[in-house]
């Protein structure tokens, strides 16, 4: 063991559960979250029954829920003297439009809210380990997204299976500003936050796809669809290569082409970023 201490959720399936195993083979003692705890103690003991000697915990919170956010972080406060990395990678598509625990729209509370949460409370954990990183999962999908208020990002709506495309591409553009404005704020505690793109991947993820389960069951027969592992590679080199020590504020893409997408312009708007961390300090209470 290196002693470096690495939190990674959503780790019991696809590119989560292929970052906790990357990261335990470099000698990193992981913790990870999960929503299951019977799929997570399912995973605790693979992790384990591959590496007698991997110092795994596992703890359990659904993300969507605040209340769970700030209980699973005072316990990971308990078990870790600091944390060296962060990766942000819990997510889910709904097909439908539901309304999380605290009245905000179920999927952005997944995947915006409370990983925005989380890692404000495990901030002081991440000074400790600076120079630390934090790694987000984000999605080209991001780039989809034509217009989004600051102020109403979180509402609840009503919406189906095309129009849960949007909600998600939304949550992810979230990410990608929420990364870029750490950046710029924790800079100077020895922080660093990059957001990345794992590709088209084959997880459980693309079952709440409309006809996601059709179309990847066909595309993985091609080099357009990748494996869990393969998605995990990205997130592995952000958390462990030492070429990426003090770089910040980046979005990473692995998918083949994307160089010759056009620019996604909410990313390079200040003004935007700011906004939308200020109003999600107001949503989840920690202003």
């Amino acid at each position: 063991m290196d002693d470096k201490y690495c939190v990674v959720t959503g780790a019991t399936s696809g590119i989560g559960k292929e970052t906790a195993r990357g990261l335990i083979a470099a000698g990193r003692r992981v913790l990870f979250v999960c929503r299951d705890r019977a799929r997570g103690e399912a995973t605790l003991a693979d992790l384990r029954g591959e590496r007698s000697q991997a110092d795994v915990q596992m703890f359990v919170a659904d993300l969507s829920v605040l209340a769970d956010v700030r209980r699973v972080a005072g316990e990971i406060h308990q078990h870790l003297p600091r944390l060296d990395v962060l990766v942000n990678n819990a997510g889910t598509h709904d097909l439908r439009a539901a309304v999380s625990a605290d009245g905000f729209d179920r999927m952005i509370a997944t995947n915006h809210l409370g990983p925005f949460l989380l890692t404000h409370l495990l901030v002081d954990l991440l000074e400790r380990g600076a120079p630390s990183r934090i790694v987000m999962v984000a999605s080209e999908s991001h780039r989809s997204v034509v217009r989004i208020d600051p102020r109403t990002f979180a509402d609840p709506g009503t919406y189906g299976p095309i129009g849960s495309l949007a909600v998600y591409a939304r949550s992810k553009l979230l990410n990608v500003l929420t990364t870029q404005e750490i950046a710029r704020r924790w800079a100077a505690q020895g922080i660093s936050a990059n957001a990345f793109c794992p590709g088209l991947v084959s997880s459980g993820l693309v079952r709440n796809i409309p006809m996601g389960t059709a179309l990847f069951s066909l595309a993985r027969l091609t080099p357009a669809v990748r494996s869990p592992k393969q998605g995990s590679e990205h997130a592995l080199r952000l958390a462990n290569d030492p070429s990426f020590t003090g770089r910040s504020g980046g979005f990473y893409s692995t998918t083949a082409g994307a160089v010759l997408l056009p620019p996604a312009l909410h990313r390079f708007r200040p003004g935007l970023q700011r906004e939308v961390w200020e109003r999600s300090e107001e949503l989840v209470g920690i202003r």
